[in-house]
């Protein structure tokens, strides 16, 4: 019995999570906190599936069985590729971001993932104006010699491709337009607020993007630290105006991106994805990696995009 009172127990965070995403009820509450770790639920709804089994419990069995099938139902397409093949000769662009943890990255670093990677385009977030001195001195002109960063803005974009347009005001992150053999690419670099500080600041900086996006989103690349996974409602909301995320596009499965080498919680291995490249229909993803940086509390990601036209 006290075996059975536990399982019941323990199915009803999963089970409380799942009606969460169903209704979309974190969007702007608390529960975005939790929603972040919703593959782990979909975990815990499959060992206490086999705990049912176990203790011939039809009903426990019953709840856990139908939340496995909504998990899977969720998850399982980030596992499989979508079959979109790059159009033979397309030209490419491999775009990079970097949360660089209040300016403190190792530019050194940095800039040597740029060379290694053959970055076109970097995001950066989180870059004060001393870290970008530092990244100066450390060489990223050399390889990426024009950029974007707003006055009063922790986010910035530098690229080895001329931009050929200014900003778009109508994006509430820093952003520019290059020049792709002959494509437009528009690309934004965006850091949303975090909802542990205010879920409602959080959750409307996702708003304006998803805003912003109607009419905007074919040619564009979006990357950075969006503070959000794939189950939360507000980043939902805006993959759906035309978007495709990079890493589900290939079923590159879970890559989880924070955190890492935080001073805060040393030793605690990356366990949740909030950093994003994500691209419109003009795009087709190729590849896409994480990388370690040291002192920056999350993974950079790369991504090689396939420009269509």
């Amino acid at each position: 019995m006290a075996a059975l009172a536990g399982c019941g127990v323990l199915l009803a965070g999963p089970g409380l999570l799942a009606v969460v995403r169903l209704f979309g009820w974190d969007d702007g509450t608390w529960w975005a906190l939790p929603m972040a770790g919703l593959p782990y639920a979909a975990l815990l709804s499959v060992l206490l599936l086999g705990a049912a089994a176990a203790l011939r419990e039809k009903w426990l069995g019953g709840v856990a069985a139908v939340l496995v099938l909504l998990q899977l139902w969720w998850l399982v397409p980030r596992f499989l590729p979508d079959g979109t093949d790059a159009p033979a000769g397309a030209p490419r662009l491999r775009v990079a971001t970097s949360n660089n943890y209040m300016g403190q990255v190792s530019p050194k670093a940095l800039v040597d993932l740029v060379r290694e990677q053959r970055i076109d385009v970097l995001a950066v977030e989180e870059q004060s104006d001393s870290a970008a001195d530092a990244l100066d001195a450390a060489g990223i002109r050399d390889l990426l010699p024009y950029r974007e960063h707003p006055a009063g803005t922790d986010s910035a974009l530098y690229t080895r491709l001329p931009v050929s347009s200014a900003a778009d005001p109508a994006w509430p992150y820093a952003n520019l337009t290059v020049d792709v053999s002959g494509h437009p690419v528009q690309l934004v670099a965006v850091h949303t607020y975090y909802p542990l500080g205010d879920t409602r600041r959080w959750a409307d900086g996702l708003h304006r993007l998803a805003a912003a996006a109607p009419g905007r989103t074919r040619n564009a690349v979006l990357l950075g630290d969006f503070n959000a996974t794939l189950d939360h409602k507000p980043m939902r909301d805006l993959v759906d105006t035309g978007l495709a995320d990079t890493h589900e596009e290939l079923g590159a499965g879970l890559f989880p991106t924070w955190p890492t080498d935080h001073p805060d919680f040393p030793g605690v291995p990356s366990v949740i994805q909030i950093d994003h490249v994500l691209h419109g229909s003009a795009l087709t993803a190729v590849d896409v990696s994480e990388h370690s940086l040291p002192r920056s509390d999350h993974r950079a990601v790369v991504a090689e995009l396939a420009v269509r036209g």
